[in-house]
């Protein structure tokens, strides 16, 4: 396992010498800005990055994340009945003017919360989910801690201004990945551009104008307040990769929403995804006293490599594995490599490794498998 660890060390080191930073100053009109590329979690441009700023409405990113979680971990349904307390309906801001009192489905507040970024849909279901938002808030920190976003310290689930409540691009940039990646259903709700609630009666339009107007757009998230300004964070899809831009304290909200498209236009017209594949099936190797006769090589860890446009289609791969192993094999074993090339330039190196274990035939074994080839063989 030692061996695999280093392998992937040096992997991750390959692709980041592979991947160059970008060149180019961007027209982005904002204190802070990021974009990343989801499967990878590379990012392809930023500035001011690791600035702590407030993040206003997006901060709902993270309530959304824990939300998510709790439905996929099965704690938490679709279908669950949500009492509205008289805090949550005291939030101010954007809202869906919830009543003390009154039920709405899980569901419907998430729509709430991504379409029109509901302040009080947030409180009610992070009460519901931690029975307070006082234990809810911890949670969101815990999960920052997770995460990596070591320059964010949230202090609600709404994104109001508090004192304290900061984040930075690159943490909204790891907490927006999380959620896309790992619970891709949010995008049910991110994606509308008009709906309504309560049969009907209360009509939602998005704040995220780019779901209408930008073409691949997925989400995520906008937010403003007098101190944060304007701020989003924008997600869009395009052959088979998905881009997530930072917008921290923009002057305009018309401004935030064009420098999300330069960040977005610059990683797609850029970069692009492509997986990995050997030219041939890996054939298993050959095992020498082994309780198996031959174990099954797998490729370790991602096979999605991100590269700049124009070393997509002159790729080569090229595979190299041990002709012979001895038992025992661990699992995880490295036992060969995938090199992964354009031209002459090697841009990755993908660790092989045994699928399974095999252990090593005991004496007996050895001695019986002996006698049974004697015998076979008279």
């Amino acid at each position: 396992m030692k061996q695999l660890r280093c392998a992937l060390l040096a992997l991750l080191l390959t692709l980041s010498l592979a991947m160059p930073a970008a060149a180019e100053e961007l027209a982005v009109d904002a204190q802070a800005c990021l974009l990343m590329e989801k499967t990878t979690g590379q990012v392809l441009y930023a500035v001011n990055e690791h600035e702590q700023l407030e993040p206003a409405s997006v901060t709902k990113v993270m309530t959304l994340l824990l939300v998510m979680e709790a439905i996929d971990g099965g704690s938490l349904s679709y279908d669950d009945v949500v009492t509205a307390s008289a805090y949550a309906c005291s939030m101010g801001g954007s809202q869906i003017w919830l009543e003390e009192n009154e039920q709405m489905t899980v569901e419907d507040l998430l729509k709430a919360v991504c379409v029109a970024s509901a302040n009080d849909a947030s409180v009610a279901l992070a009460e519901h989910i931690a029975g307070s938002v006082e234990a809810f808030v911890e949670r969101m920190n815990q999960r920052a801690a997770e995460l990596g976003m070591a320059d964010t310290h949230f202090v609600n689930p709404t994104g109001l201004p508090a004192e304290g409540h900061v984040t930075s691009a690159y943490d909204i940039a790891l907490m927006s990945r999380e959620l896309i990646l790992h619970h891709p259903d949010i995008r049910r709700f991110t994606t509308i551009w008009m709906d309504s609630l309560r049969d009907g009666e209360f009509g939602l339009n998005n704040t995220n104008k780019l779901i209408r107007y930008y073409e691949g757009a997925t989400g995520l998230k906008t937010g403003s307040t007098d101190n944060a300004l304007y701020c989003l964070s924008a997600t869009a899809e395009r052959d088979g990769m998905e881009l997530i831009a930072v917008i921290l304290k923009s002057p305009t909200s018309t401004q935030r929403f064009e420098s999300a498209k330069v960040l977005l236009n610059y990683g797609f017209a850029a970069y692009g995804l492509t997986h990995v594949e050997p030219e041939e099936p890996l054939a298993p190797i050959p095992v020498e006293l082994g309780t198996a006769a031959a174990v099954k090589p797998e490729i370790a860890g991602d096979q999605d490599l991100l590269l700049t446009r124009d070393k997509l289609g002159t790729l080569t791969v090229e595979t190299e594995m041990e002709p012979l192993l001895s038992a025992p094999v661990e699992k995880g074993q490295r036992v060969g490599k995938l090199t992964v090339s354009a031209g002459d330039e090697v841009l990755a190196e993908l660790p092989l490794v045994a699928a399974e274990a095999v252990e090593r035939l005991s004496y007996g074994q050895i001695l019986l498998r002996c006698l049974r080839m004697a015998f076979l063989g008279g």
